[in-house]
Order: C-alpha cells, then sequence, then structure tokens
C-alpha cells in the first residue's frame, strides 16, 4: 500500500477528513513565515480531536527547517507530534539529536539530468535511510521548503526506485497527474499540499480524490 501524506494541514476539519478517508500522515508547518505555518495552540486542537481516533488515525508530522534542536524538541512535545519532517539542510550528526522518527527532504533541482547526480543523491538517500529515517524527494525552490507546486524530473526519482531506494515523492502532485506519477516512479509514499487546494485552502474533495487514485492503485 503505498503511503498518503496530506500537507499543510491548518485546520482540525481537514485534518479528520484526510485521516477518516485513509491518509497516513497529516503534515502540519512550524516554519516561520510560511503561508501555511500554524501556531501551536492551533496544532494542539487539530490532533485533539485526532487523538479519539488513535486505533486508526493518521500519524501526525511537523515541519522544521534548519531550525533549533531545542524549539523542534519543545514544539514536539508541546503539541503531541508523532513525527518531525526537516526540509532544511539539517545533517545526519542534528538529526541523531531527535528522540522522534524523522522524515528527512531532500531537495532536487527541476532541470537536473545525468546520472552523475542520481549516483550522488543515492549515496545522500542511502545515508540517510541507513539511519532508520524516511526520505522524501521535493523540488528545490530557493528560499522556499516544500509546498511548491512544482515538480522535478521523474526520471531521477524512478532510477533509484529501480535500484531498490524508498522514498516518498513530493513536489507538484495532484490528483491529475498522480497516477502517472505512480506508474513512473514506483514510490514508497506520495505528499501532496498545494495539489489539493483551491485558492490557497484545502479541498476535500480534491483530497478525496488524491487518495482514492493512490488506493485504486494499490488495489489493481
Amino acid at each position: 500500500m503505498i503511503k498518503i501524506k496530506i500537507c499543510g494541514i491548518r485546520t482540525a476539519a481537514a485534518a479528520m477528513h484526510a485521516s477518516e478517508i485513509g491518509a497516513d500522515f497529516i503534515g502540519m508547518i512550524f516554519v516561520p513565515n510560511r503561508r501555511r505555518t500554524v501556531s501551536v495552540d492551533d496544532a494542539k486542537k487539530v490532533i485533539g480531536k485526532l487523538r479519539p481516533k488513535s486505533d486508526k488515525r493518521s500519524l501526525t508530522v511537523g515541519l522544521f527547517a534548519d531550525q533549533p534542536v531545542r524549539d523542534i524538541i519543545e514544539i514536539s512535545e508541546s503539541v503531541g507530534l508523532d513525527m518531525v519532517q526537516l526540509c532544511g539542510y539539517e545533517s545526519i550528526e542534528y538529526c541523531n539529536q531527535l528522540q522522534i522518527p524523522i522524515i528527512k527532504s531532500i531537495h532536487i533541482p527541476k532541470d537536473v539530468v545525468g546520472t552523475k547526480f542520481v549516483k550522488e543523491l543515492s549515496i545522500n538517500v542511502e545515508k540517510y535511510t541507513t539511519h532508520g529515517h524516511i526520505v522524501s524527494l521535493d523540488t528545490l525552490v530557493p528560499g522556499l521548503e516544500g509546498g511548491t507546486g512544482e515538480s522535478f524530473n521523474w526520471d531521477i526519482a524512478s532510477n533509484l526506485s529501480a535500484n531498490g531506494y524508498e522514498f516518498m515523492l513530493s513536489g507538484g502532485l495532484s490528483p491529475g497527474n498522480l497516477e502517472n506519477a505512480i506508474e513512473k516512479v514506483q514510490p514508497w509514499g506520495v505528499d501532496v499540499s498545494s495539489g489539493v487546494e483551491t485558492a490557497g485552502q484545502k479541498d476535500e474533495s480534491k483530497i478525496s480524490s488524491f487518495i482514492e487514485i493512490c488506493h485504486q492503485l494499490t488495489r489493481s
């Protein structure tokens, strides 16, 4: 079963909808000064709604980028996060200071090609996965750490998958291109934010379509 992460969640209603129809992960952003950033209080409300469904609920993931380790620990414990996603340039040494499951974002330039880059990327991916971390491949957009709605060259991700690497595919996914992405890349999981929004807000019908496509492809 392909793992599904719905990211950029800011309301309990959106979180509950995504969780009830099968999202494996609910992502909330704690990077300062981003459009989808949530406050600690709002995040607590989201998680408070999910807790009663602890038998089947989605895991909650807090997104951070190059922030002090102590801040991540304090927010994670205060909110009650299940995992964190590190979206900056965090090293293995940095990751090892956190006693919580980690998703590590690795950013891919949009125009990159070639086997040399793929080889370097595979080494980088393996560096994190051998330490037990999940890797998410996302599009590199200077000054941002995800949620851009832009894709990178999926041939790179397909090559990694064909060589046995497991990762979450992110960057520019939507219900309209998800089937093609999964068939081409065969990722361990998929991650979406802007692709399930309308006018900058999470759209429950798009979330439903995205998750249903994943389930249909898994069943086929």
